[in-house]
């Protein structure tokens, strides 16, 4: 009989074990989410992936104990409030809830921190090294300090709901972020606040701004890096060359145009004509007393009218008879 019990009370444990495993966590968030001081009043919504029929918050108490507060829920959010937030609410929260049908309980959501700032301690200082306006690929130093108040420094950036980078600050409290080779994504303001010595999530107030203003380098005429810059100068100098080959095209046909105006000038309607052979027919009986005569033959002038050259005559020797034998 008692081994039956204990089988049955094991069994119940395994079941239960069983289905806590498989109950997914739910999520824990905050409203609002940042920039609480205080006295202020905060919102924490557990989200549930089920209708579940109770839910617990959990804070992380003094030395990790945890001190937790349920209601009863029938619907998938329970909502817990924080009114006039003290020193000691700044501190570590998680969410689970549990089911009665099989009964179980749920994972723990995952924590979320609470971070309260409390304005009764100065803002830190803050520089920007070199002055706000840079070149892209510059380094660029912001310097934290916050006297001796020590704790933990954090930088802050516009647009980011979280810090970016924290640093523990050197002896003098002064902490140095460093962002290597700046594109324009890391132009913004920036801003600083510490934690609180002896307080892990109470901080500053957030201190004066800087802001960095990340330009582009003007391109240099013989920068050889941009090969935007080394397109556009191919460009270029293709077009003067086919404006200069157009423009030595178009002087030379005009040369050539202007040579031959020059020769028709100087002939005007003059035709090449070959001399018309002279010829003297003898009759056969009379060829054996020919003898040689100069004739002369005026042959068309070539030569311009009104010039001044006299032509010179043509010499034609021909045979003429002497009347008999010799």
């Amino acid at each position: 009989m008692a081994t039956m019990a204990l089988a049955l009370i094991l069994g119940w444990w395994l079941v239960a074990a069983s289905r806590a495993q498989q109950l997914p966590p739910p999520s824990l968030s905050l409203h609002p989410s940042q920039g609480v001081s205080l006295g202020d009043t905060v919102t924490l919504r557990c989200h549930l992936p089920q209708l579940a029929a109770r839910v617990e918050l959990c804070q992380e108490g003094y030395r990790g104990t945890e001190m937790c507060k349920d209601m009863d829920v029938l619907q998938d959010t329970a909502e817990f409030s924080l009114v006039n937030v003290r020193r000691k609410d700044a501190v570590k929260y998680w969410c689970q809830y549990r089911v009665f049908q099989p009964p179980g309980t749920s994972k723990k959501s995952d924590p979320v921190e609470l971070l309260v700032t409390d304005h009764s301690y100065p803002p830190p200082g803050i520089s920007l090294i070199p002055k706000e306006s840079v070149e892209l690929g510059t380094n660029v130093t912001i310097q934290c300090w916050n006297q001796e108040y020590g704790g933990i420094i954090f930088l802050h950036k516009a647009g980011h709901s979280a810090p970016i980078q924290h640093q523990v600050p050197d002896g003098g409290g002064t902490a140095t972020f460093t962002i290597f080779g700046v594109t324009p994504s890391d132009s913004g303001t920036y801003r600083c606040s510490y934690r609180i010595g002896g307080s892990s999530l109470l901080l500053s107030p957030l201190g004066d701004n800087v802001t960095l203003e990340v330009i582009s380098r003007p391109v240099s005429p013989g920068d050889n890096g941009r090969p935007h810059g080394n397109l556009v100068a191919a460009v270029a100098g293709g077009c003067a060359a086919a404006i200069a080959f157009i423009l030595v095209v178009i002087v030379s046909f005009l040369l050539a145009a202007h040579r031959r105006q020059i020769r028709r000038d100087e002939n005007p309607g003059a035709t090449t004509r070959s001399p018309k052979a002279v010829q003297f027919q003898v009759s056969p009986a009379d060829s054996q007393a020919l003898t040689y005569a100069q004739l002369q033959v005026l042959t068309p002038s070539t030569h311009p009218p009104g010039s001044s050259t006299t032509p010179e005559p043509s010499v034609i020797y021909a045979q003429v008879g002497t009347g008999g034998p010799r």
